[in-house]
C-alpha cells in the first residue's frame, strides 16, 4: 500500500476553508491511481495560490522523485479538477522511478503524452484542455527536427511563451502517446510508465506523414543537433 505523507503549507490559514475536501480528493485521487499501477511512496505538498489565470485553480508539479507538489486557489476549489491535476503527477511520479521526465525535447514529449494518457486511463472524460490543442501548422515537423535536443525552450513548447500556443508540446505528446497505443493494444498508460522516449519517435513520425509534415527544415525552426 502507497504511504503518502501530506504537507501543508497553511501557517496562515488559507487552506483552512477546503482542507477536509482538499484531504478526501487527495485520499481518493491515489486510490483511483493506485488501482491501476503501484505508485511509489511520496510526500504530497500542498499551498495556497491567488493565481486567477484559467488554469490557476490548481497546478502541479513533481520535481523530483517521491515530491509531488500542487497549488490550490481556495476560492476556486473543485474536487473533481483537483482530482485530475494529481493524478497527472502521480504519473509523472512513476515515470521518476524510471528515465524521469527527461531533458530532451522528444523526452518531455513523452511524460506529458503519458500523464494525460494516464488520467484518462484513471478517470475517463475527455483530454485535458492543454492536451486538446491543435498545433500550429508546422510544429509537428519541428518537434521532430528537434526531437533530441537537450536545449530546446520548455517555455516555448509548453507554456506559450513565443510563437508556439500554449499546450503545443502537451497536444503533440498526447497524439504521438494516442498513436503508439493505436499499434499496440495491449498498452495503456501505466505499462509504459517506465518507458524510454525513443520508441515513440516513430508514432510521431506516422503522424507527421499523415498530416503531410515530413521530416526536415521547417520554416523559422532552431537548427537541429546532429
Amino acid at each position: 500500500m502507497t504511504t503518502c505523507h501530506i504537507h501543508l503549507l497553511n501557517a496562515r490559514h488559507n487552506l483552512t476553508p477546503v482542507l477536509s475536501e482538499i484531504r478526501q480528493a487527495s485520499r481518493d485521487a491515489v486510490a483511483r491511481a493506485s488501482i491501476h499501477a503501484d505508485l511509489p511512496d511520496f510526500d504530497l505538498v500542498l499551498r495556497a495560490q491567488s493565481d486567477r489565470s484559467a488554469d490557476g485553480a490548481v497546478q502541479g508539479h513533481c520535481p523530483s522523485p517521491g515530491v509531488v507538489e500542487v497549488a490550490v486557489n481556495p476560492a476556486r476549489f473543485a474536487p473533481d479538477a483537483f482530482g485530475r491535476a494529481l493524478v497527472r503527477q502521480l504519473a509523472h511520479l512513476l515515470r521518476w522511478n524510471g528515465p524521469g521526465y527527461g531533458r530532451s525535447l522528444g523526452e518531455a514529449l513523452v511524460s506529458e503524452g503519458l500523464a494525460g494518457h494516464f488520467v484518462l486511463q484513471v478517470l475517463g472524460g475527455q483530454p485535458d484542455a492543454t492536451d486538446a490543442v491543435r498545433p500550429a501548422q508546422g510544429a509537428m515537423r519541428q518537434a521532430m527536427n528537434e526531437w533530441a535536443r537537450q536545449d530546446y525552450d520548455h517555455g516555448r513548447w509548453f507554456g506559450g511563451k513565443g510563437d508556439l500556443r500554449r499546450g503545443t508540446g502537451n497536444s503533440l505528446g498526447h497524439r504521438l502517446v494516442a498513436e503508439h497505443l493505436a499499434h499496440h493494444p495491449n498498452d495503456n498508460a501505466a505499462l509504459l510508465a517506465l518507458a524510454p522516449a525513443d520508441p515513440f519517435r516513430q508514432a510521431l513520425r506516422r503522424l507527421a506523414a499523415s498530416e503531410g509534415q515530413a521530416e526536415g527544415p521547417a520554416p523559422d525552426a532552431p537548427p537541429s543537433e546532429a
